[in-house]
């Protein structure tokens, strides 16, 4: 089931809620208003840059040799 952010349009709460459809009823958690708002979701996406790859022992990312830095790509 997904997991929406809503805000309450009486007192302003934000909150999460794991909902079975889009279309069902929620109410805020604080106050019990079912004036809520479903809000944009931001999905965190995980990673690194190439700056701090280099700085990483093991095989390069780039050619799959056994150290970074062997094939001059790092």
């Amino acid at each position: 089931m997904p997991l929406f952010e809503y805000k309450c349009r009486e007192c302003g709460t934000t909150f999460e809620k794991i909902v079975a459809s889009s279309t069902a009823r929620v109410a805020c958690k604080k106050c019990r208003s079912p004036k809520v708002e479903k809000l944009l979701s931001v999905f965190a996406v995980g990673g690194t840059s190439r700056s701090q790859d280099s700085l990483e022992s093991g095989p390069c990312g780039a050619c799959g040799a056994p150290e970074r830095g062997m094939c001059g790509m790092d």
